[in-house]
This record gives structure tokens, C-alpha cells and sequence, in this order.
């Protein structure tokens, strides 16, 4: 099992009020799944979202993640397991916008202590992985849309993580170049990367073998790709 959360709710205080985030979430997602978390702006997806990234931590319930439980540990400890275990890809790519491609994909792995050399080496294998290694020596301005998000791709790969979390990833894409993407995906999660992409659209959604549904920070119900739907209340 790669994730599993018990009981996880988040719990932020406006003044005197509770507002709860999260309520009493029970997830398990099998190493090798591709997942889509769904819900509507206000739902809870990117409270989760932010959890399971290990960006924040849950007010109460227990957070697993490959085995070890990360509920309760510190920002640095935090820091540590998002570097190694974890591979993010945003709406916004943010790149740096001097650095060329091999330079952005690499940065994890400078924070990894890892010497020069094997870094660019690693870095062009990620860049190899999503078809853009002969852009390596580009800088974001000179990449189109769809590049850009495919230099975000193989930072997300260069470690070698446990799992690959996309938020909105086609968000500032046209449809043609998020479709390429979305091929993208699904290709990593056919050679064996777990994916984890939350959407609000339903046709990026569609490309996971398995959608969970969030609503009013509740799992509201979950749907297979053979069409089966699941109702967990």
C-alpha cells in the first residue's frame, strides 16, 4: 500500500468558528494506480491534495505513506520525505525562468546532495522520459505551453518518486496541448509511476483508471473506468 489515511480531518479556526476542511477522510491508494481526485472549488480536493504532498498536516487521523506515518512529523522531516518520495506537477509549471531545462529538472536532486555530473545525467534521463531532451538547453521562455509542462514533468520524474501528485495540470494548457499531456500521464502510469491528478474537469479525470469524488470535504463517492460507481456513505 502506498497511501492510506485514517480518520484524516483538517480543521482551520476563523475567528471563533471551526471551519472543518477535511471530515474523517479514509483513503488507500495501491502503489502503480492512476488516481483522479475530483470535486467542486471549496470541496476539500486541494486540502487533501496539500496532505498527501506532505505540505501540510492533518488536524487529527493518521497519514501512511509507503508504510511510514507521517502524521505527526516536523517541516523538516516533512521536507525530506516531499524530496525524496514525492513528485509535484502545478497548474503554473513554476520553473525558474533563467535556468534552462536540464538546470529546472535537476533542482531536486541538488537538494538531494547529489554530485554535478550524475545530477545531469539523471536530469537528461527525466528529460529523455517526456521527449524533450534535445530542448535541454532552453529556458522557459523560449518552450511553448505544453514544453514547459513537460520540463515540470520530468523535474516531478528525476528523483525516482514513490508518486507523482499534478494539481490542475492542463489548467493553463489549451485542449490539444493538455490532451498531449494527459497522454503523458497515462504512458508514466503504464511503465509503472503512480499518478495522482486533481481536477475539476471531468474529461481529465476520465484518463485515471479510478476517480474519487470529493464533496464538503467528505469522499462523496468513487467511480472505476469500467463505469461502476461507488457510493461510500
Amino acid at each position: 500500500m502506498l497511501i492510506e489515511t485514517r480518520n484524516l480531518w483538517k480543521t482551520y479556526i476563523m475567528g471563533t468558528q471551526e471551519l472543518h476542511a477535511l471530515k474523517a477522510v479514509n483513503l488507500q491508494i495501491e502503489k502503480g494506480e492512476y488516481v483522479a481526485i475530483m470535486g467542486p472549488s471549496g470541496s476539500g480536493k486541494s486540502t487533501l491534495m496539500n496532505l498527501i504532498g506532505c505540505l501540510d498536516s492533518p488536524t487529527q487521523g493518521e497519514y501512511y505513506l509507503n508504510g511510514e506515518s507521517v502524521s505527526d512529523m516536523n517541516d523538516n522531516e516533512l521536507a525530506k520525505i516531499r524530496n525524496k518520495e514525492i513528485g509535484f506537477v502545478f497548474q503554473t509549471f513554476n520553473l525558474l525562468p533563467r535556468a534552462n531545462s536540464l538546470h529546472n529538472v535537476e533542482l531536486p536532486l541538488i537538494y538531494s546532495g547529489i554530485d554535478t555530473g550524475t545530477r545531469r545525467e539523471m536530469a537528461a534521463r527525466a528529460l529523455e522520459q517526456v521527449d524533450l531532451l534535445e530542448w535541454a538547453g532552453h529556458k522557459p521562455n523560449e518552450l511553448s505551453g505544453g514544453q514547459r509542462q513537460r520540463v515540470a514533468v520530468a523535474r516531478a520524474l528525476v528523483n525516482d518518486p514513490s508518486l507523482i501528485l499534478a494539481d490542475e495540470p492542463t489548467g493553463n494548457l489549451d485542449t490539444k496541448t493538455g490532451l498531449e499531456i494527459m497522454k503523458l500521464f497515462r504512458r508514466l502510469n503504464d511503465r509503472g509511476n503512480t499518478l495522482i491528478v486533481v481536477t475539476h474537469d471531468p474529461e481529465i479525470a476520465e484518463f485515471a483508471d479510478r476517480i474519487i469524488h470529493i464533496r464538503d470535504g467528505e469522499i462523496e463517492r468513487e467511480e472505476r473506468r469500467s463505469g461502476q460507481v461507488q457510493d461510500v456513505h
